[in-house]
């Protein structure tokens, strides 16, 4: 029997099945805040947005059945495996890069069995508060920009309107979020959303026509990696994993550090219960799965985390019903379509708050364990990870290979958390 996991400040805990309409709306809110980048990583890619989105429901669903239902975590398309894989979209095709993807997912396994064999005692011995806090602030400030970006810019050239309808759809949040009861105040992402689309409405910046020109029923274009195509015949592409492989050290910290978020925000150690193996296995079978049918690798959104804290719905349920509504939503074309309708306008002003409030669980981590940084040792771990991460110092190897900041930055922590003494002389 599963324990119940209880928060004072919860409106749904971990296990609780909210009512009809509630979980309608809770799933819907999830689905839409994790749509934009969904669908954005494979319309880099040159993959069929409506695959990603059905990788991304059921990957979330057999990263919930890995879990046994305990980790309320939404698995969307990753960004870190951009660049290789449209190298390998221009030259071989999706044959090489299923592979990869493929192969990703079998590397988290390989892990989470080291892991299982392991134990996790080593996780509080480099993740202590000085560092964790830091960490958490990197996750939600590096993607300031982008929303920053989406909320002022229509394609590429900075525009008022988008800026009113971002400052729109952003106090609209906060609105709901701080004044709104019931059911309403449990769902102010989605009712941001909405008048923030409206309000883009207003001035132009919603293109119907695809609405209208796609389909009800639309079958996504699944590929297969070992099918070939029209252009590039089968093959194995040892090169295709050897380049996305290494990159799982990106999301592996990803995931650490989403895990630590979540840690925070629900008071659940997730690390412990159902584990790190069984947390990394999920996120790795979802990847093969991914691979297998045509999408890009997966990982855990901080997006959704954000929609966690901001409502206090922490229901695994929740998160369920937002991955069968987008494995639904992937075989209805004019609901995806209309999904897709949503400018970035919208999507950036609902990411200021989501990603403020990701940041602000780090500032809270370091309050409620009292980080001294009066302390030469706390200080000098805290700066260089808050502006190795929020600037993107980056490394990249190769053209194919880059490390992102989040991910220097969380390395960083951990390594001069281990080398610098307690007490500098």
């Amino acid at each position: 029997m599963k324990k119940t996991v209880e928060s004072e400040q919860a409106v749904y805990n971990l296990y609780d099945r909210p009512p009809l309409l509630p979980f309608i709306g809770l799933s819907l809110q999830h689905l839409f805040s994790m749509f934009g980048a969904t669908i954005l990583v494979p319309l880099l890619v040159g993959l069929d947005p409506a695959v990603a989105l059905f990788a991304s429901g059921v990957g979330t669903l057999i990263h919930l059945l890995t879990t046994h239902g305990r980790v309320p975590a939404y698995m969307g398309s990753s960004f870190a495996f951009i660049i290789p894989m449209v190298s390998m979209m221009k030259t071989v095709g999706y044959s090489a890069v299923g592979q990869g993807v493929v192969s990703v997912g079998l590397c988290y396994l390989v892990i989470a069995l080291i892991v299982s064999k392991a134990g996790t005692a080593w996780i509080d011995k480099i993740f202590p508060p000085e560092v964790v806090g830091p960490v958490i602030m990197v996750i939600g400030l590096s993607l300031a920009q982008t929303a920053a970006e989406s909320g002022t810019q229509i394609n590429g050239q900075y525009d008022m309107r988008a800026f009113i309808v971002a400052g729109v759809t952003l106090l609209v949040t906060i609105f709901c979020n701080f004044y709104l009861k019931g059911f309403l105040g449990l769902i102010p992402v989605l009712l941001g959303i909405i008048i923030g689309y409206i309000c883009a409405l207003l001035f132009g910046l919603v293109d119907f026509s695809p609405v209208v020109q796609a389909d009800w029923f639309s079958l996504p274009h699944f590929d297969f990696f070992f099918a070939g195509s029209a252009k590039h015949a089968a093959h194995f592409y040892p090169m295709a994993m050897l380049t996305m492989m290494p990159l799982v050290l990106v999301t592996l910290s990803e995931h650490l550090g989403h895990l630590l978020v979540l840690k925070k925000v629900t008071g659940h150690d997730f690390f412990k219960d159902p584990g790190l193996s069984k947390t990394l296995a999920g996120d790795g079978l979802a990847s093969v799965f991914a691979g297998l049918v045509g999408g890009p690798a997966l990982t855990s959104y901080g997006e959704n985390i954000g929609v966690m804290q901001l409502s206090r719905v922490f229901s695994v349920w929740v998160i369920a019903g937002a991955a069968c509504f987008a494995s639904i939503f992937a075989f209805i074309g004019k609901l995806a379509a209309l999904i897709r309708s949503v400018p970035g306008a919208v999507t950036g002003g609902v990411g200021l708050m989501l990603y403020g409030v990701i940041a602000a669980a780090g500032i809270q981590v370091m309050v409620d364990n009292r980080i001294d940084y009066g302390k030469k040792r706390n200080l000098l771990i805290a700066g260089p990870v808050l502006v190795v991460g929020i600037g993107n110092f980056h490394l990249q190897l190769l053209s194919e290979v880059d490390f992102s900041g989040v991910a220097i930055a969380t390395v960083l922590g951990i390594v001069l958390n281990l080398i610098l003494p307690k007490e500098s002389k």
